[in-house]
């Protein structure tokens, strides 16, 4: 089956409403989220992230990186947290997506398909050696 991350974004009028909530009921609420999807076999895994102001930024765009650390002053999005779902297909992991418990301002969840390695010419040695990477790792 394919797998697809539902990628959580928001933004800084987001954030500020999330703050207003009770926190042990934001809590709750993701909790019985990925209940529901552990329980129907399809959460592979899931993550939220710290704040921005403990993270920081490499931007390629000169030739030598320049890095930036956070938190990032004014923020149109900011990449929060993931989920990747086993699912049958992109429609699958949309309906799991709309059940997200994250109603408000500014936030949404982005869902794509995780490339598999068959989606890959088998025959690149880079792509062979990652199959015997991810086959010694257990996470083939």
């Amino acid at each position: 089956m394919p797998k697809y991350m539902l990628i959580m974004r928001g933004t800084d009028e987001g954030a500020a409403a999330y703050a207003e909530k009770d926190f042990r009921e934001v809590i709750a609420e993701m909790g019985r989220y990925n209940e529901a999807m552990m329980e129907a076999g399809v959460l592979v895994a899931g993550e939220g992230l710290a704040d921005s102001a403990e993270g920081a930024v490499v931007d390629f765009t000169a030739e030598t990186p320049v890095v930036t650390d956070g938190p990032y002053g004014e923020t149109k999005e900011l990449f929060n947290g993931f989920w990747i779902l086993d699912v049958a297909s992109k429609d699958e992991a949309i309906e799991w997506a709309r059940r997200a418990p994250l109603h408000g301002p500014g936030n949404k969840l982005e869902v794509r398909r995780v490339n598999g390695v068959e989606d890959f010419p088998q025959d690149d040695p880079w792509i062979q050696k990652e199959a015997g990477w991810r086959e010694r790792l257990g996470t083939e």
